[in-house]
């Protein structure tokens, strides 16, 4: 079973910007948008993927990721729940083989940063840049599904 072990963090600055190693435009949409069964469909740099993610359980969650082509991802749209969610994905190393993906947000979400660093154990250490802010693992109200929803008030951007 594949398995994402992922803490996000809101972000406090665009410090991000100066560190980032690259970055990408990504659009994704959501087939269900269950908490305990997520259905992504991705499209980033000519490329395109299917994701199944199950309940998230403290900053674990089985997750698995298959590659398809480029127009069954856009044929799939039609079948989306809520609205895209697109955004620019900044990666910035984090040293010891792990990196900061930090996510700006466009359209309706402009304003939201946030930044996730995917980890082998949820105990391994890492550094927090300057460019952190408060911890929202775990807060389903910054899943990318419930972005895509448009569920609740969303907490203030810092």
């Amino acid at each position: 079973m594949g398995l994402e072990i992922e803490r996000k963090f809101l972000v406090a600055d665009d410090g991000y910007k100066a560190a980032s190693d690259r970055q990408r435009h990504i659009a994704q949409y959501y087939l269900s948008a269950d908490p305990a069964r997520t259905v992504r469909v991705r499209i980033a740099d000519g490329r395109a993927w299917l994701t199944v993610k199950g309940l998230t359980e403290g900053c674990t969650r089985g997750e698995w990721e298959y590659e398809i082509p480029v127009a069954d991802a856009r044929a799939m749209s039609a079948l989306a729940v809520g609205r895209t969610v697109e955004k620019t994905r900044w990666i910035v190393s984090a040293g010891n083989g792990l990196r900061w993906e930090v996510d700006e947000f466009a359209g309706e979400l402009a304003g939201l940063v946030v930044a996730e660093i995917e980890l082998p154990a949820e105990d391994t250490p890492f550094d927090r840049p300057p460019f952190i802010g408060r911890e929202v693992t775990g807060d389903a109200a910054y899943y990318n599904s419930s972005l895509a929803l448009g569920k609740g008030d969303l907490p203030p951007f810092e």
